[in-house]
């Protein structure tokens, strides 16, 4: 497809100087365009592909390099990128120094929020909507109409979430122009769960609603220019009320609301628009789009092209790149053989079926699993009061989304010292996503609780074990951190011992090592494949454990290294700020040991953005060749090595932290 429009769009006044009748060729050029490039770095397909129609319209009818526009779910932001001037970053998306596949105000001013979490929208726009009232900068149709207008763009079901509704109890208090655009399209990541999704499902359906639709449509067509949607609200009665906000749900949170109207239809899309701009109170505008519009193959299964891995189309038949068998994977038949064993076992995940493997789980055990939606403070509270009736609960959720769950942890599960059990997806560094969805903190979260039990895995064998047991432990929170990448096979073919409280697994091990590794999660392979990098390893005796535990730790084993006189180099793919390194050194202080010779390496206090995640890890001196620099570095020049000698050639490096005396 020749793209005619798209290359020579440099902001939304570019797309403003084309009549109506060009949008829908630049709707095409936008959705071949996302299409095309998905096609070859993967990335968030179905979402954007909905939302092109929507997002046209509102660049074209609002002037956002003025007004708020707030994306909800930052994941359908990619036609508002192309639209505002990033078109030639596209060939670069989810890359180093490319597109950011969520909105990046370091790319932009057009983005005021990097946003990758769901039900924040309503909030952050609630704020900037006040604070631009307080600067006298909001807009109002008699006092300020040069003012600023406020735009929340809510979908994939993130009304739903617990945020989302607290943003719109809150918005229904404003006494100002503020709208929210409901992009309703049937569908969160996976289909959405819960009665309010029933309720859309029912408001989409209910010939009522249609009739009423046209009905609104017919009133506004015969009425004369100029502030329509108002003069209807404050002068018409309620029946025309009633005409226009056919949702009344949203009307219990003091909004108007219009819908549901077709997010496909652009010239009514803008008439829409038009009229709404600038009404004077808070308003929803529901809209009805298709996930993955435009493209049979995303069309028929969202879910599966929601977010999909580079692909091939050839006629009619569509194949995803396959990359190895991933931890997800490993995760799933793991936990499925618990279930098979253990029907004491069950398990809930937050709008993440297919992310966290839990899809293959769903359809067997159909009364013993659950997909709450994007909940994940609710998903814990239930998970919690499954531990209180003695059944055995599994959270399945990415490392970063269990943020949201913090309080919910505290209070409901640690403590009351209930065994819930965490499997934390998503651990560490996680490639394209970039900073909204690291997961980088949650050693540090979650070590503070009382009984609580962290663990991280290496390979698939010792997922099996650590999920074995976290079944049996009962005293509090259990945790396994896995990433997103493939499983290694390097010692898959050893015995894995069976987990045991506190203790570590010796992975390569001499005598009397020069130093010793200990790795936490997959960074244990790193090590091991770090020795292979060594320059004259023959020389260097290192030990390699695969430390298992960041709470508690082995205090047997670093109290013996200590005690020999052997360096110490912990490694893991999360922040060194209370993280598995961090543990170590508090436990041999603890114990009265001397904690000079640990060298500690992690992820460092500073955000790391989108790229590959073999980029990142060599970016934080986390890759096999740097970690090997660092064991040179200490055991060539001793423990007066100073921070950035760690990692030659890297002096932005941060990340290398040696305990001083």
């Amino acid at each position: 497809m020749e793209l005619k429009h798209l290359p020579v769009i440099k902001s939304p006044a570019d797309l403003k100087a084309l009549s109506v009748d060009e949008l829908p060729t630049v709707a095409a050029e936008i959705r071949h365009a996302i299409c095309e490039q998905v096609k070859q770095t993967g990335g968030h397909l179905a979402p954007n592909l909905g939302v092109v129609e929507l997002t046209i319209a509102l660049h074209y009818v609002f002037d956002f390099g003025r007004d708020r526009l707030l994306f909800d779910v930052g994941h359908q932001c990619y036609p508002h990128k192309l639209l505002t001037g990033r078109y030639d970053k596209l060939n670069r998306l989810r890359k180093r120094d490319g597109m950011a596949g969520f909105p990046e105000p370091r790319e932009s001013a057009y983005d005021l929020f990097s946003v990758g979490h769901a039900g924040t929208g309503v909030s952050t726009a609630v704020g900037m909507a006040r604070g631009d009232l307080l600067a006298g900068e909001g807009f109002d149709p008699e006092t300020n109409p040069d003012g600023r207008r406020t735009v929340a763009l809510v979908g994939d079901a993130s009304i739903v979430n617990g945020v989302a509704m607290e943003g719109l109890n809150n918005a229904g208090t404003l006494d100002r122009q503020f709208l929210v655009v409901l992009n309703d399209n049937g569908m969160s990541i996976a289909p959405p769960q819960g009665a309010l999704a029933g309720y859309f499902d029912r408001v989409r359906v209910n010939p009522a609603y249609q009739s009423m639709k046209r009905a609104a449509k017919d009133v506004i067509a015969h009425l004369p220019g100029g502030s329509m949607i108002g003069e209807m609200y404050h002068r018409m009665g309620e029946m025309m009320k009633a005409a226009i906000a056919e949702d009344a749900w949203f009307e219990k949170f003091g909004l108007v609301t219009l819908g549901p109207i077709d997010g496909h239809d652009l010239p009514w899309l803008i008439d829409m628009l038009v009229e709404v701009r600038d009404f004077d109170r808070p308003l929803v505008l529901h809209v009805n789009t298709i996930k993955g519009k435009g493209y049979d193959f995303s069309e028929d299964d969202a879910t599966t092209f929601h977010s999909p891995k580079p692909f091939t189309v050839e006629g009619c038949r569509v194949e995803l790149q396959k990359s190895g068998r991933s931890f997800t994977a490993a995760f799933a038949d793991a936990l499925t053989d618990i279930m098979q064993r253990d029907e004491k076992v069950v398990t809930a995940t937050a709008a993440m079926p297919d992310g966290t493997g839990l899809n293959k789980i769903l359809p067997e055990f159909p009364d013993r699993s659950w997909d709450t939606g994007i909940c994940e403070s609710h998903a814990m509270d239930m998970m919690a009061g499954l531990a209180k009736t003695e059944w055995k609960p599994f959270f399945v959720v990415y490392s970063t989304f269990l943020q949201r769950a913090f309080d919910q942890a505290f209070q409901e599960v640690a403590l009351q010292g209930l065994p819930v059990r965490l499997c934390l997806d998503r651990a560490g560094l996680v490639g394209g996503d970039g900073a909204v969805h690291h997961g980088f903190c949650d050693i540090s979260i979650l070590r503070i609780f009382p009984d609580s039990v962290l663990t991280a895995v290496m390979d698939e064998p010792s997922l099996q074990a650590a999920l074995e047991f976290m079944r049996t432990y009962d005293r509090g929170i259990s945790v396994v951190r896995y990433p997103r990448d493939n499983v290694s096979d390097r010692f898959s073919d050893e015995p894995c011992p069976p987990f045991e409280l506190g203790k570590a697994r010796p992975i390569i091990e001499h005598d009397q090592p020069d130093a010793a590794v200990l790795g936490y999660g997959v960074m244990t392979i790193n090590a091991a494949d770090a020795i292979d990098h060594l320059d004259g390893h023959g020389e260097y005796k290192v030990n390699v454990y695969d430390a298992r535990f960041a709470k508690p730790v082995d205090i047997d084993l670093i109290r013996s290294l200590i005690e020999r006189n052997v360096p110490i180099i912990t490694v893991e793919d999360h922040t060194l700020t209370g993280g598995f390194g961090t543990c170590v050194i508090e436990a041999a202080n603890n114990a009265g040991l001397d904690t000079s010779g640990i060298t500690r390496l992690g992820l460092p206090e500073s955000w790391i953005y989108q790229g590959s995640r073999s980029e990142q890890l060599e970016e934080t001196g986390l890759d096999a060749e740097s970690i090997a620099r660092t064991i040179r570095a200490v055991l060539d020049a001793g423990e007066s090595v100073p921070d950035v000698a760690i990692n030659p050639g890297k002096p932005e490096a941060t990340n290398v932290r040696r305990s001083s005396r």
